[in-house]
């Protein structure tokens, strides 16, 4: 898969703050320009709140952070980088005398992306000794969580320059998506300014105010769209006949004077501080690191919960943190240090998110079973038995659990697991794990499971291989000598 290597960003607000988390996550070094005398402490604070969003979005394996670097220079910062996104505030002058600089600077290969939210690249390519490589990258913030990228070319962008910017885009877990045409604002801001301006005029006219205007987007199509867009979801709406039916029905309305879209509403000071006032009052105490904390955790639930659809494959932007963790595990799970046998395997390391937990702070009984299951996922990887494998059409299937809940794991807790295997033959795997409070080191939890290998084409138990045995008995001979854990074989019930 074609990967960027070595990344610059110039500007390091939120934007290109959000841009470099995005890259270093990804495992790729970034060099930073920006003559803001608080450019590092902005980017630091960025890069913290993805780094907390990362470990709650997945369980798997992140890549070695890349190295952040700031540079004294544009020169430096560009020299050696074969992708360069430009994120500097948004005046044609200002976008267009950057480029024009990092085209003078950088590797003629070098692609160049633009932050831009609406400028037209035809506009900030015209100085360019190689426009043919320019184009822009109009992300959503959080750049670090959000995986859209829409890319968009100028009338001397390269078509093949575009189609390579999209692969490279995909390691880190982003979605480019190539507009067929340039125009200003792009796709996504068009359809924003929509609905922003519509929303003005219902503040301006008293309709409702600015909690209850959110409300209506939260707890409505704001939900639809996140998993399924807009015409797909209308394409539902008209039942069985479709999308012609829904057409049918509902255009008509479309010349109703419903709405104010052709009128810009007059933003002077009383309507400033009226929606001002308004959205104060909507987010009380709540500073604006807290908002972008609660805003993070949110989109990692909403992400994880459609990660599941599509049968395991993944709906929306859930397929793409799927895809993602799938390139995560494949670069990073089959290199794992080979743990110490003579102990039972620490195999998994974790912290409760605010998607895992219940009404009462608690993490969720599924979401314990979840852990156990990415821990006999970890034993799986360690004998051999990845993605690769189970492509193949083989794998090993739990038939048996049995969880114990000694205590409570509660939102943000640090937790671990470590497993001894109790026995094996040449089919299956039997097993305990302990969850157990990383701060404390006081267990939360056990399971014992078993494990069955199979042929999934077949749909029956078989024998495991002998490479797969080979691997796995060294840790069962080891675990053999250990003290039996306190609670195996145990029934439900069982008094102690």
């Amino acid at each position: 898969m074609t990967a960027i290597r070595k990344a610059a960003c110039i500007g390091g607000g939120v934007i290109g703050g959000a841009w470099a988390a995005r890259l270093l996550l990804g495992g790729i070094d970034v060099s930073m320009y920006d003559p803001h005398p608080e450019a590092k402490r902005i980017v630091g604070e960025v890069l913290a709140n993805a780094e907390r969003a990362y470990a709650m979005l997945t369980m798997a394996p992140l890549l070695a952070r890349g190295r952040l670097t700031f540079s004294e220079s544009l020169k430096e910062a560009v020299a050696g980088a074969d992708w360069i996104q430009e994120s500097v505030p948004e005046r044609l002058d200002l976008k267009r005398g950057v480029i024009t600089e990092i085209d003078r600077y950088a590797d003629p290969k070098a692609l160049i992306g633009s932050s831009t939210s609406g400028i037209m690249p035809t506009e900030l390519q015209r100085d360019m000794k190689h426009p043919e490589r320019m184009f822009v990258a109009h992300p959503y913030n959080p750049v670090y969580l959000l995986p859209l990228a829409e890319l968009v070319g100028g009338e001397r962008t390269s078509p093949e320059t575009l189609e390579l910017a999209k692969a490279m885009l995909a390691p880190i877990g982003m979605k480019g998506v190539i507009l067929k045409k340039e125009i200003e604002a792009f796709v996504g801001d068009r359809l924003l300014e929509a609905i922003w301006r519509e929303g003005l005029w219902l503040i301006h006219d008293d309709i409702c105010d600015t909690e209850t205007l959110d409300d209506v987007i939260r707890y409505s199509f704001g939900m639809r769209w996140a998993q399924m867009g807009l015409f797909e979801t209308y394409r539902i709406a008209g039942g069985e006949a479709g999308m012609r039916h829904f057409l049918a029905q509902f255009g008509p309305c479309l010349s109703w004077p419903w709405t104010k879209l052709t009128d810009v509403v007059d933003l002077n000071d009383a309507l400033v501080d009226k929606i001002a006032a308004q959205s104060d009052a909507q987010s009380g105490s709540r500073g604006i690191r807290e908002l972008e904390r609660i805003r993070d955790e949110n989109l990692v639930g909403i992400m994880q919960a459609l990660k599941g659809g599509d049968g395991g494959k993944g709906w929306g932007s859930g397929k793409v943190l799927a895809d993602f963790e799938k390139h995560l595990w494949a670069k990073g799970g089959g290199k794992r240090e080979m743990p110490d046998f003579s102990q039972p395997l620490r195999l998994v390391d974790t912290k409760v998110s605010a998607a895992w937990v219940d009404y009462n702070g608690h993490m969720t009984e599924h979401r314990y079973l979840q852990i156990f299951g990415d821990t006999s996922d970890a034993l799986l990887r360690l004998i051999g038995v990845d993605f690769a494998y189970v492509e193949k059409g083989h794998s090993y299937y739990t038939v048996e659990t049995h969880i114990r809940h000694l205590g409570e794991a509660k939102l943000g807790q640090a937790l671990y697991t470590v497993l001894q295997v109790l026995s094996f033959d040449e089919k299956r795997i039997r097993y305990f794990t302990t969850l157990h409070d990383a701060q404390t080191g006081d267990a939360l939890a056990t399971a014992e499971q078993l494990m069955l290998h199979v042929d999934s084409g077949a749909g029956k138990a078989t024998a495991a291989p002998k490479d797969i045995l080979a691997r796995l008995r060294p840790i069962a001979e080891a675990h053999a000598r250990l003290p039996v854990p306190d609670g195996a074989g145990r029934s439900v019930g069982q008094k102690t």
